[in-house]
């Protein structure tokens, strides 16, 4: 008797083992999948100029070209441009939280006549897309004189994002409504009560919130090419158009260690704010 009821459960262990392991495999597989690009920038960026045109492919640099990564950060003025990507972004990635922070409260505590309406049209603008309005907004900054200036992306940063705000907005719906009274009876009002009380609370979201307009504007392309001149432009920009023979040829080698240095910040930034970043994202649509 002992042994047929053995044998079930020996049977049901071994089904469980198969399917993690099928699971684990498949998984292993979609992450070598999803890395394979940024492997392969590394091992372009580590191949010599004459590898390059190679055929076949080489595969494997070799030799392997360490001295690309100094002559990438020569070729163009490199800190110079991740200095001015780095402060451009800062400003729109604070500005942008604090802000989409506190519409997001005011459309979750906050009682008036046509709240729905405007979170509707708020929301209806996550449909508009960017590169459209991009010729709007530059002959508008263009009027007032903002071009080859940071104040557009304060400007934008001031302004918030829909999509930051629903996702604060969600945070602050399901905080209790006890603290909010309390904070009422003690004769706080709803700026302190922003600033004291909940914004403490939404340390997940500030986290999630800064990696993605941090990334957001680390990697934007369209607004610094249109709106700043060269020596003001960001690394984005740099990158794309700075890795040139004179003959106007690109230099894939230089442009894929170039590369490989550009998405560091925003991986260091990850690594760092990434226990929030997974809470607030678990969290953001459940309330």
């Amino acid at each position: 008797m002992s042994t047929m009821t053995s044998r079930p459960r020996g049977n049901a262990r071994t089904r469980v083992v198969a399917r993690r392991s099928g699971l684990y495999a498949l998984l292993m597989a979609l992450a070598a999948l999803f890395t394979s690009p940024f492997a392969w920038l590394l091992i372009t960026s580590l191949k010599t100029e004459s590898a390059m045109g190679a055929f076949p492919v080489q595969w494997l640099p070799h030799p392997v070209a360490w001295e690309n990564y100094a002559e990438a950060l020569d070729y163009i003025p490199f800190l110079g441009y991740a200095r001015n990507s780095f402060v451009i972004a800062l400003i729109q990635s604070t500005l942008m939280t604090l802000s989409s922070a506190y519409v997001g409260f005011g459309f979750a505590r906050l009682r008036g006549r046509g709240k729905k309406l405007m979170f509707g049209v708020v929301m209806s603008t996550l449909m508009l897309p960017h590169v459209t309005m991009l010729i709007p907004t530059y002959l508008i900054f263009a009027e007032i004189g903002l071009v080859n200036t940071y104040w557009p992306w304060v400007m934008w940063g001031l302004a918030g994002s829909a999509f930051l705000i629903f996702m604060f907005r969600q945070f602050f719906v399901g905080l209790p409504l006890e603290m909010e009274e309390a904070a009422i009876l003690d004769g706080c009002g709803y700026f302190r009560i922003f600033f004291r009380i909940f914004l403490p609370q939404a340390k997940p979201m500030l986290a999630t919130s800064m990696i993605l307009s941090f990334g957001w504007a680390w990697a934007d392309f369209l607004s610094p090419l249109l709106l700043l001149s060269s020596d003001r432009t960001t690394l984005a920009v740099a990158l794309a158009t700075g890795y040139q023979t004179p003959q106007g040829s690109p230099l894939q080698n230089l442009i894929a260690a170039g590369s490989t240095m550009y998405v560091l910040p925003v991986i260091v930034l990850f690594l760092l704010l990434q226990r929030f970043y997974k809470a607030g994202s678990a969290t953001s649509g459940l309330k």
